[in-house]
């Protein structure tokens, strides 16, 4: 007897019986969508892809306002350039355009350079002698650098027109790669102080600056 045989003996003969309800759970359960779930299975299953949906997004988020706050800060650039300028300076032995410790030859040098009129201090007596002055690049447009001399300390000044950005306050001191930079205003001014002196030394020609009156 075949297997045809076999079956269709058993199909006339055979008791049928239908099986348990809690037998057909069980079996539905252990499939991977139960057929007689199908709704349900598919509801877990589309609920479980929007919680993952929901992670991703949150986390996608949190990266993009990482991102966000890692990014630096305008004045952060600014004094980073200034940085990079005032070693430029000493590497390529481009510290002064015109070299004179005297602020009547350096104050009116710049006239027809640059499309303001850029002070000078005499500061001589407060230790800060003046080396000379230069045109610079600086946040995409020239500008006038003042360069003083501390002992053995080479200080350049970036002055420009202050503007809406400029501190109003008391001036912050920040540090880059070894070098110290201060920033403050003065009669509508803009100063960017660069040296590898320290800060305090940074100070007292700030201190120096602001008790002069204006250059003429």
């Amino acid at each position: 007897m075949d297997n045809e045989d076999v079956r269709a003996l058993v199909s006339r003969h055979a008791t049928r019986h239908r099986a348990p309800r809690q037998l057909m759970d069980r079996i539905a359960d252990s499939l991977p969508v139960a057929p007689s779930r199908f709704g349900r299975g598919r509801a877990y299953f589309w609920r479980g892809a929007g919680l993952g949906a929901a992670t991703t997004a949150a986390l996608a988020v949190a990266l993009g306002i990482g991102m966000l706050h890692s990014q630096p800060s305008r004045e952060d650039l600014l004094v980073d350039q200034a940085v990079a300028n005032h070693v430029r300076s000493l590497q390529v032995g481009h510290q002064v355009d015109v070299a004179s410790s005297d602020q009547h030859t350096v104050k009116p040098w710049f006239n027809g350079k640059i499309n303001y009129a850029a002070p000078a201090f005499d500061l001589a007596g407060e230790g800060f002698p003046l080396v000379g002055g230069r045109l610079d690049y600086f946040d995409g447009e020239p500008i006038a650098v003042l360069v003083y001399r501390h002992r053995l300390h080479t200080i350049n000044v970036f002055v420009r027109p202050g503007t809406d950005a400029s501190p109003r306050t008391v001036p912050r001191t920040l540090d880059r790669r070894g070098f110290a930079v201060e920033r403050w205003t003065k009669d509508g001014m803009e100063f960017w102080a660069v040296s590898d002196a320290d800060a305090a030394t940074l100070a007292q020609l700030k201190g120096a600056m602001m008790a002069e009156g204006r250059a003429h």
